[in-house]
């Protein structure tokens, strides 16, 4: 009898587990069909804010694709979903998946861009995901490169990469960004992320030996060819040594090659004498830079040259017109 009645306890807690597992399953289903949803109306919007005619159309595309990626991000298990977005807008994920960014622009019929676009986080205060819209806020900003900024105050940019890096205990996270600006320039920005008091703080101190500066901001002629991108690069590394021969000095250069992971982006300085600030006048000016990842600084090095060994410089993306396409959006 005792045999019987364990065998039957056994079954009901099979019974009870298949049950449970079920009701997991279908929850689960449920919660990616919902996610499939906030996908698909998120696609949508950003396709409008891409093709719609006027400014006003893409604008109001726009207020409603942040207030449909907010409605996204509230859901229980979002920082799991695996997005898929159009070309114009990006979606990054660190590493570690503690930081996601998405962003995009508005390209106004003047080609002003103004970006969009939220950041979801892992607050280690409350221990849980949260998420705060971005405001761009560069018209504003006086010191781009000095100044410590927060969602509510961003120097706006469409994210290519995201880059973890630690040191001691800290990790940081660094986005490589591009903003179209307007007819005149575009700029590329080196921009350092840290958690400060459970929230994200754009701009941190992590460039040695440049005390002030929290991000690296590079503008430049709109139609200028200027790169920039994080990967594994033959490194070119140039020394110089001041040598005595024959009671003279002379400089002799010292050239060794070796691997690493760098930013490497283009040096871009006045094409015409006289034009420092002006840059509408900035192009490359044919030397590549490095920022290498050393005992927790970005280091700069000087006279590097990326071999890219026929790898594209820049993620997949498409980067939006300076001008409103004038199809009509249907």
């Amino acid at each position: 009898m005792g045999r019987v009645k364990c065998v039957m306890n056994y079954v009901k807690y099979l019974l009870a587990a298949l049950m449970l597992l079920c009701l997991s399953g279908a929850a689960a289903g449920q919660d990616k069909a919902r996610m499939a949803a906030h996908q698909q109306r998120l696609t949508e919007l950003l396709g409008r804010v891409a093709s719609a005619p006027t400014d006003n159309e893409r604008y109001l595309a726009s207020e409603e694709a942040v207030d449909a990626l907010r409605d996204a991000l509230d859901e229980p298990g979002s920082e799991r979903w695996r997005w898929t977005l159009p070309l114009s807008a990006s979606v990054l994920t660190s590493p570690d998946g503690r930081l996601r960014l998405f962003t995009w622009a508005v390209v106004r019929d003047n080609g002003e861009f103004e970006c969009f676009g939220a950041v979801q986080f892992f607050n280690e205060r409350t221990g849980a995901y949260e998420h705060e819209v971005l405001h761009d806020k560069s018209e504003d900003i006086m010191n781009r490169e000095e100044s410590l900024l927060s969602a509510d105050n961003w120097l706006g940019a469409i994210y290519q990469d995201i880059i973890q890096t630690t040191a001691g205990d800290r990790t940081y996270y660094t986005l490589l960004g591009w903003n179209g600006v307007d007819n005149l320039t575009d700029r590329r920005i080196i921009e350092p992320v840290l958690m400060r008091a459970g929230v994200p703080q754009f701009g941190a101190p992590v460039f040695r030996r440049e005390r002030n500066l929290r991000r690296v901001v590079l503008e430049y002629r709109g139609d200028a060819a200027v790169q920039m991108a994080y990967d594994e690069q033959t490194v070119e590394v140039v020394t110089r040594e001041r040598v005595k021969e024959k009671g003279r000095y002379r400089t002799v250069e010292h050239r060794k090659e070796h691997k690493e992971k760098v930013i490497i982006f283009d040096e871009v300085t006045p094409q015409i004498e006289g034009m420092e600030g002006l840059f509408q006048y900035y192009v490359p000016s044919g030397l590549e830079l490095g920022y290498a990842w050393v005992d927790g600084k970005w280091e700069l090095r000087y006279g590097t040259q990326g071999r890219l060994q026929d790898k594209k410089l820049n993620k997949s993306f498409a980067p939006l017109p300076k001008a409103a396409p004038s199809y009509e959006y249907k």
